[in-house]
């Protein structure tokens, strides 16, 4: 008996399945745009799953370590510019010009507003998937290390604190704020 041969190959019909997740999950992605303080709620009671399964589970550290250290890394390229105001400067010294702190500082200079170097968006997207991952690695033994929990949590304060530090000096000195509430506000009337 004669078979009639298959239209798709078997890599062909994974591949044209994995597409179509792919886009499936992008539409779901792209309709929770809008939602940010939804998104945000359901990241956090993701979080807090995650630290209830490491409190219960009496272990996992390193892992839970690892996500704050990612976490902490994903905050900070929330908060910078997307263009270094100091590498902007840098460059200008070395042509031997005069430097500009970036922000306007006199009526007639430019307006520039502030880009961040990681939108919000892929901030959510990136913590979340994280979260999502960290709480899979949790139900295997494998990342299981033991380790003396104690260290991690004061070489994670120490390291938060010096990084957070040095981010808000640099905030200070190029004159910046990453975030929009306690900016002055201008209604379409007094622009007039």
């Amino acid at each position: 008996m004669n078979a009639p041969e298959p239209d798709q190959t078997p890599f062909a019909a994974v591949s044209a399945q994995t597409s179509r997740i792919g886009r499936m999950y992008q539409s779901y992605l792209d309709k929770s745009t809008p939602y940010a303080a939804y998104r945000w709620i359901g990241t956090g009671v993701l979080l807090m799953l995650f630290f209830l399964r490491i409190v219960v589970a009496q272990g996992w550290y390193i892992v839970c370590y690892s996500l704050g250290i990612y976490l902490l890394n994903l905050f900070l390229a929330f908060l910078q510019p997307k263009i270094d105001p100091s590498l902007t400067q840098d460059e200008g010294l070395e042509d031997g010009e005069t430097a500009s702190t970036g922000l306007p500082t006199q009526q007639d200079e430019e307006f520039r507003p502030f880009i961040r170097r990681l939108p919000e968006f892929k901030f959510w997207h990136s913590a979340t998937r994280a979260i999502a991952i960290s709480f899979a690695c949790t139900w295997f033994g494998i990342f299981n290390v033991p380790v003396f929990w104690p260290v991690l949590v004061v070489y994670f304060l120490i390291l938060f604190s010096l990084t957070m530090r040095r981010q808000i000096q640099h905030m200070i000195k190029y004159r910046y704020v990453p975030f929009s509430f306690g900016k002055a506000r201008y209604n379409q009337r007094s622009a007039h």
